[in-house]
């Protein structure tokens, strides 16, 4: 018998939408346009799992929980929160309502269906013990306190499950996704060799500010800078590796390939020069002199699970990586700095502008740079 699965969400396109994928997975799908509607048809037939918008209006999709939480049947019926807003605060206060999971709009078709698959096993676990504890309840007397241990050890196991559930947060999706796929094998996971487009970027002036600005005003900056960076990333696909302090590092073509991946992440480098600068302009009227330039190299690069037990990354090795943060090193406020083989890969779609051999540090000959200036519409390049 297929899962059953209910839709909130007040927009009728995207419940279209979310039908359509949902029962193109061979899934029962129901469909309730807002909150109240939510909650009747799901006591009349309680689902197997619930996608549920949050921003509705008159009942909030928050409001909805909330009320689920308390019905001594649907509180144990998975909740995927489906929301544009991206604030910690705004995932904080989801997951304290009782949410087992947060997806941002707009989501990733394969990234949607592995957290919905996910619940849907979270569910059937959930099913299995309950059924378990009712039949144990119905044993003789003498096993009373044999069942109540059971019954803790198993509830323990189901919070650890959906305390690891939730710290998938704080990958990278991709990695994330694929540490979570429905599969046994995680060859990715080991060190392979792939071409891959980095992308390193950073704030111009930061560290000036910081020796000036108090620290709340720092704190108040990095994370504007990081949400937009972050929402620009998650939407062109990017791995996000790592970003330390306004430093920040992605690239494309891996853990999944990707075949325009040098496009990608130029198309990217633009959008972000754009939504930085925006940012930087209204930090200027703050009293901040902040600029934003980045750097882009294409090459092969060791990519796999890095570190020691207990402490795990996925990260690529490689001079590609040296070299994008080198040619952000460079650039100056404003800047799309590239290597040649970057340049080479788009140059039917921008308009660049060469640079000449730049020395940099850690290279032993000068690299050949090109200035991206903007995209060509009529895709001549330069």
């Amino acid at each position: 018998m297929p899962a059953h699965i209910l839709v909130v969400d007040d927009s009728p396109e995207n419940l279209e939408i979310l039908r359509v994928r949902l029962e193109a997975q061979g899934y029962e799908v129901g469909l309730a346009p807002d909150g109240e509607t939510a909650l009747a048809r799901a006591a009349a037939k309680p689902p197997d799992l619930i996608l549920l918008d949050v921003m509705m209006p008159r009942l909030s999709g928050l409001d909805v929980l909330r009320r689920l939480k308390t019905d001594e049947v649907l509180r144990y019926v998975p909740v995927v929160l489906l929301t544009a807003r991206v604030e910690t605060r705004d995932v904080v206060e989801g997951l304290d309502a009782g949410a087992d999971e947060y997806l941002t709009k707009p989501y990733e078709h394969a990234a949607l269906m592995a957290r919905v698959r996910s619940m849907l096993r979270l569910k059937a676990l959930t099913d299995t013990v309950r059924a378990q504890a009712r039949e144990l309840a119905d044993q003789k007397a003498a096993l009373a306190e044999s069942n109540r241990d059971l019954e803790s050890q198993v509830a323990v196991k189901a919070a650890e499950l959906q305390r690891i559930g939730r710290l998938r947060r704080f990958l990278s999706p991709q990695i994330a996704d694929l540490v979570a796929a429905d599969r046994d094998d995680h060859s990715l996971l080991e060190p392979h060799r792939r071409e891959i487009t980095v992308v390193f970027c950073d704030l111009r002036g930061f560290t000036a500010f910081t020796d000036t600005a108090a620290p709340e005003e720092v704190v108040a900056v990095l994370r504007e800078y990081h949400a937009t960076v972050g929402q620009a990333v998650f939407h062109y696909e990017g791995t996000l590796e790592h970003f330390a302090g306004d430093g920040i590092m992605t690239y494309f073509n891996d853990p999944y390939p990707c075949p325009d991946h040098t496009e990608r992440a130029v198309r990217m480098a633009f959008a972000l020069r754009e939504r930085v600068g925006s940012l930087s302009r209204q930090w200027d009227a703050r009293g901040h002199s902040i600029g934003f330039g980045l750097g882009l190299a294409r090459g092969y690069a060791t990519l796999g699970q890095i570190g020691f037990e207990g402490r795990f990354e996925y990260g690529a090795v490689g001079s590609v990586t040296n070299l994008a943060s080198r040619l952000c090193d460079v650039a100056q406020a404003g800047q799309i700095v590239v290597s040649r083989s970057v340049f080479s890969a788009v140059q039917t779609v921008v308009q660049a502008r060469p640079l000449g051999n730049l020395p940099l540090k850690g290279f032993l000959r000068e690299v050949a740079a090109f200035e991206l200036v903007g995209m060509s519409e009529d895709r001549t390049g330069t």
